[in-house]
Formats: C-alpha cells, structure tokens, sequence
C-alpha cells in the first residue's frame, strides 16, 4: 500500500512541531524545510487543524503549533482520515470487474488494509518522534547539516 501524498505530508507536519519546542514556524517556512509547495501544504495544515491536531495563527508573532490532541494522536486514526475508508482496488469503476459477484480479492484486500491501520492504530505523534529521530528531525531543513545540532 501507498500512501497519498497529502498523508505523507501531514505526518511530516505533525512530527516537525512536535520537535518545534517553543518555536512555531509559519506554513512557508515548514514548506520551505520540506522542499514541497506551499500551497499543497496549506491544504493538509488547514486539514490538520480543523481535525484539532495543530492550532495555525495569522499574523506577527503567529505560526503553527501542535496542540496536545495532536501529539497524542493515533498515527492510524491520522493515515484513515487522509486516505479515506475507500477500497484499495477500484471494482466498480467505470469498467466493472467482471469478478466482482464471485471475488475473494476484494474482502482479503479490505481485510488487509484494516490490520495496516490497525497496526498504526496504537502509535502517537510523540512515538515516532522519540530518540532518535527527534534529534534528527530539528537538524533537518533545506541547506542545513543534522550534525550541526
């Protein structure tokens, strides 16, 4: 299974201001360290805060922060709300699956994808920024070298 683009983006968020300390950088800056457009991670940022994971503030002095809901989230309940609860192969789509009343791909398919969730259903936020990718995470942006932290 692969993930969307936007999933991998909003568990790059979480985990960048989960390490962010007092700091709160703005949505360009965390575009900027990633090397993705802005406008694609505006997209997932307001998605993350209408889901209460991050709190994003206008203006001087505003940034985005994690709030405790997101360091506390399921990395799981995070990858089902971007990816969606959707099939993992498309068997009514325009073109039919002519399989499709006798098929045993499609439950064994679902089935897998829930113990993928499930198996991200346990750990948080802070989980997969403890030692030692924490360390890592606040030496990396664009230009700069991890071994200078």
């Amino acid at each position: 299974m692969r993930l969307l683009r936007s999933t991998d983006l909003a568990l790059r968020v979480l985990m960048r201001l989960a390490v962010a300390g007092g700091s709160s950088p703005t949505t360009r800056d965390v575009a900027d360290g990633m090397d993705v457009p802005y406008t694609h991670l505006a997209k997932v940022v307001a998605e993350l805060q209408h889901m209460g994971l991050l709190q994003a503030r206008r203006g001087r002095g505003g940034g985005l922060t994690l709030t405790e809901q997101g360091r506390t989230a399921s990395v799981g309940a995070v990858v089902r709300a971007f990816e969606g609860d959707g099939d993992v192969v498309d068997c009514e789509g325009p073109t039919p699956c002519p399989l499709n009343s006798a098929c045993r791909l499609r439950a064994a398919l679902r089935r897998a994808q829930e113990a993928f969730f499930a198996s991200l259903d346990p750990v948080t936020v802070q989980d997969i920024v403890a030692e030692p990718t924490g360390v890592l995470l606040l030496g990396i942006s664009r230009g700069a070298d991890p071994r200078d932290v």
